[in-house]
């Protein structure tokens, strides 16, 4: 039994032959209708959520299987002072795996010690966000053609974001890489990004405060808010909201083939004459991550591709 709490716990092998998998349901969806049937999703989202809890348990669904959970710890027995490890052993035995977000780093990894089920990692404070890396990696591909190679510009709230450290994490294993690092100095990528991932690769990168001097060499520009739910001071947050807006003047300056990704929700970091522009590629990526949730949840099972007739790779 494996988990998935952090983006590297699957090679990048493994994780194209997740991507693989999810194109295959993507082009013939109703081939993988009953795939799970009489399998069980627990849905345990400790804090809101809108496109990751939804799209798990739309995955679920999409295979045939059953949704169950909760989706808000106020309507759990956290309410009442239950650990994560005794929710999980529970929940172990009502489902065959479980899906978590959770405002604490690290509460994944422990509940997947616990457990007799695969974990699957959803979020967990502002370290890690897995299956987002994954719809991510998916969508970039299936844009470009290709993960090697790329110029990936990060805007926004890159010290907080959890998805922009996941992704920087994965993107780096593949060859001739390229990070442009956009943000205010308040809010720039954590040190531990540099040091351990980007330096050790000799993965070259720039840190800038200049969106539209960056935007003419990207392939990829990556979108994020400003989290106002990460902030301790809301002065701070007011200050720095609007440090960057996305805007179809701007987009002017971009290559006619990059893409626009966000993992959402947007707040006004982009601005609605964008979402026709054909680079827009953010609501094709909260779609594209059905089909990853359902990859995922499909090899973490040891449930085989009917196209196929076999799992993405052994757990």
């Amino acid at each position: 039994m494996r988990h998935l709490i952090d983006p590297l716990d699957f090679t990048l092998e493994e994780t194209y032959s997740l991507m693989d998998l999810a194109d295959r349901i993507h082009d013939d969806p109703v081939a993988y209708q009953d795939v799970a049937y009489r399998k069980r999703l627990a849905s345990l989202f400790y804090e809101p959520s809108t496109r990751t809890r939804l799209s798990f348990e739309a995955a679920m669904l999409n295979l045939g299987g059953q949704v169950l959970g909760f989706p808000d710890a106020g309507v759990s027995s956290a309410s009442k002072g239950e650990t994560v490890a005794d929710t999980i052993r529970i929940v172990s035995s009502y489902a065959d795996i479980a899906a978590m977000r959770h405002p604490k780093e690290g509460a994944p990894l422990r509940a997947s010690r616990y457990s007799r089920i695969p974990v699957i990692n959803a979020g967990d404070g502002g370290h890690s966000h897995p299956t987002q890396t994954l719809l991510d990696m998916m969508t970039i591909r299936r844009r470009k053609g290709h993960l090697d190679g790329l110029t990936i510009g990060f805007c926004g709230d890159l010290k907080f974001g959890r998805t922009v450290h996941s992704l920087i994490k994965s993107l780096a294993r593949c060859e001739n890489m390229k990070f442009v690092l956009i943000s205010p100095e308040e809010l720039r990528v954590p040190d531990y990004i540099i040091s351990e991932v980007l330096q050790p690769r000799n993965i070259p990168f720039i840190e800038t405060r200049n969106l539209e001097g960056a935007l003419p060499d990207l392939d990829i520009l990556y979108m994020t808010r400003v989290q106002r739910e990460r902030f301790f001071n809301e002065e701070d947050y007011v200050r720095l909201k609007n440090s960057y807006v996305l805007n179809a003047e701007k987009l002017k300056l971009a290559p006619p083939e990059m893409a626009v990704l966000h993992p959402l929700p947007r707040v006004n970091e982009i601005t609605l004459d964008v979402d026709n522009d054909p680079r827009a590629a953010y609501f094709e990526q909260a779609t594209n991550g059905v089909y990853m949730r359902m990859a995922l949840i499909m090899t973490l099972l040891g449930l085989k591709d009917p196209k196929t007739g076999e799992v993405a790779f052994q757990c």
